[in-house]
């Protein structure tokens, strides 16, 4: 559960709300344990504020997964205020990968000046807001948070002759701290760092009287070379390619994405957006159609490779035509397990669509070319009783595949789509009802369409009939 809190929280607040959401998330049936990390760790990978938190909890394997889920989610919905979701290990591991946040949608927009970008983030928060099925919907957690300003009165610290650079070293080290080197003991490691005592920056009038030293020795009040006050600034700025950018984010829930999407899409074409300012529509779906793009590229060129392997199996084309006609076939099955089960096209379904083309395209190899077999080698005459005796040898290997494919995906289909079965769930669900119009498929229908069209004579069934006259 991401766990967010306004930009410039404290430490104690976050820990104080985060301990209460424990107690809470603790007390549902089912909850075994429950984990915590905030802010920033050593050395860590994402640069967060003490306003960023993550909970993590486990669900006890025994009890009903949905049922506690919801109480889980309801638990998490009852902190207003907070940023909030619930998610997967898995799945938000995913979405960070895909798009760098953990939203299923993600709308970026670039620019130049952060109050153009805040203004426009605001307006696309509210066109997306009016869309069914989109929840926790945030803009970038950028918020100006009051800090101390010093700004060098350059005029002032000449007549000291006190360079620029070293004023404001010396603010930062005095008001902010500075770290100058690590202590390693044991598996630890401990932080060095020369800051003030807390009474000298207390208050604007402490760091005002704050002493800077000046060359030739002595000191001087940083009040008299440099202006001290407190200003807005942004706690964060996000850029890329050179340009500055803000996200709109949200989730999914009650909606397929696919339709929410597209109803984005329409929502950002009624935002004007100022020349150089322009949005990207980001996010799980966008990645997804990706993928498929590239998928459809690589199936177009595998099925090429197939027909000519085909070609050369059989020493036809029009065996090769035959069986490679096919092959979409074997695929009606996959095709009405997935939508009778998630009703959605995922990532692991297309995954399922491929296996169940090569099983597929296996078994339609090694039946036509054991036919061909029996009748080259065994001197069987091409006709129903060839046909016949070929697919009741091969009854027994196409079955054994099947049955024996088929029941190690079972535990993954019985088991649903349960965390860590994200994408495993739907290709199971695909190659188990692709496995069975495959099986059928090549069991009855290619033996009846070889008895058709495989006679080394030109047509099969006139021969046949030629030899009976």
């Amino acid at each position: 559960m991401h766990w967010l809190t306004k930009p410039g929280t404290s430490w104690p607040e976050m820990n104080r709300i985060t301990i209460q959401g424990s107690k809470e998330l603790r007390a549902i049936p089912g909850v075994r344990n429950f984990g915590a990390h905030i802010g920033q760790a050593l050395i860590m990978d994402e640069v967060v504020g003490m306003y960023f938190g993550e909970n993590w909890i486990s669900v006890d394997p025994k009890v009903d997964y949905d049922e506690t889920l919801a109480k889980i989610q309801e638990t998490v919905d009852g902190y207003p205020g907070l940023y909030r979701d619930v998610q997967t290990y898995l799945k938000e591991r995913i979405r960070e990968v895909l798009t760098g946040s953990s939203d299923a949608i993600v709308v970026r927009i670039y620019g130049r000046e952060l109050d153009i970008l805040r203004q426009k983030a605001s307006e696309v928060k509210d066109a997306l807001s009016k869309i069914p099925g989109i929840i926790d919907l945030h803009m970038t957690f950028q918020e100006e948070i009051p800090q101390i300003e010093v700004e060098v009165d350059l005029v002032k610290a000449q007549r000291y002759g006190v360079k620029p650079g070293d004023v404001r070293r010396a603010a930062t080290t005095l008001v902010a701290g500075e770290e100058v080197g690590d202590i390693h003991i044991g598996n630890r490691t401990y932080d060095v760092n020369v800051w003030s005592i807390p009474a000298a920056r207390n208050s604007i009038g402490d760091i005002q009287n704050l002493l800077v030293d000046i060359p030739g020795g002595g000191h001087v009040r940083l009040k008299e070379v440099a202006e001290v006050r407190v200003a807005p600034t942004p706690n964060v700025i996000n850029r890329e390619g050179l340009k500055r950018r803000m996200d709109v984010g949200g989730n999914v829930r009650g909606r397929d994405l696919g339709s929410v999407y597209t109803d984005v899409e329409v929502a950002l074409q009624k935002v004007e957006f100022p020349h150089e300012y322009y949005p990207v529509l980001l996010g799980e779906y966008t990645e997804r159609q990706a993928v498929q793009r590239k998928l459809l590229i690589f199936a177009i060129i595998s099925a090429i490779g197939i027909f000519f392997l085909l070609d050369t199996s059989f020493k036809s084309a029009r065996l090769a035509t035959l069986s490679f006609v096919l092959l979409p076939s074997a695929l009606v099955g996959g095709v009405l397990a997935a939508y009778f089960g998630d009703g959605i096209i995922s990532l692991g379904s297309l995954v399922g669509f491929l296996t169940v083309l090569g099983i597929s395209a296996r078994n339609g190899i090694l039946m036509i070319n054991h036919f061909q077999h029996l009748e080259d080698q065994e001197g069987e005459k091409f006709g129903p009783k060839l046909v016949l005796r070929g697919a009741q040898e091969r009854l027994a290997p196409i079955l054994m595949t099947a049955t024996t494919t088929g029941l190690a995906l079972v535990p993954l289909v019985i088991a649903g789509s349960i965390p860590g079965n994200e994408i495993e769930h739907p290709m199971a669900v695909v190659i188990l009802g692709g496995l069975i119009t495959s099986t059928l498929l090549n069991l009855f229908v290619v033996p009846s369409l070889y008895l058709r069209y495989g006679s080394k004579h030109g047509n099969g069934a006139n021969n046949i009939q030629t030899q009976q006259a």
